[in-house]
């Protein structure tokens, strides 16, 4: 498989979970600590699945990474409502993020989409 850091979506990926990692860091107080920490996991995942998946030898299997992180960029976006609508980050950082997550979710889908069809032509 070719080098993961040509792929836009993993761009794009990496630069939503350094942004999600920058916001987290910024939630204030001990009874956020494993709220913080679902943010940056749920964020530092999505990258790295493309990254873990890139390296398999089939598209298939790179296929399956994919929808691993498509479910982690929702998982993300559910923290990020929730820690918005608990004002544990502003408005503005939610809308921030969420408009990443919103592209890079479909990046993904686009993606997937593509293995399906060369899959299918093939």
């Amino acid at each position: 498989m070719s080098d993961y850091k040509k792929l836009r979506v993993w761009r794009q990926a990496h630069a939503l979970a350094l942004n999600a990692h920058r916001v987290a860091m910024r939630i204030r107080g001990p009874q956020y600590a494993s709220f913080r920490s679902q943010i940056i996991r749920a964020a530092m995942s999505v990258p790295a699945n493309i990254v873990e998946g890139r390296e398999q030898r089939s598209e298939a299997a790179f296929g399956r990474f994919l929808q691993i992180a498509l479910a982690s960029v929702s998982e993300l976006e559910y923290h990020l409502i929730a820690a918005r609508d608990i004002k544990a980050i502003t408005g503005s950082d939610y809308l921030s993020l969420s408009s990443q997550v919103e592209a890079v979710r479909m990046m993904l889908h686009g993606l997937i989409q593509r293995l399906k069809s060369s899959k299918e032509a093939g």
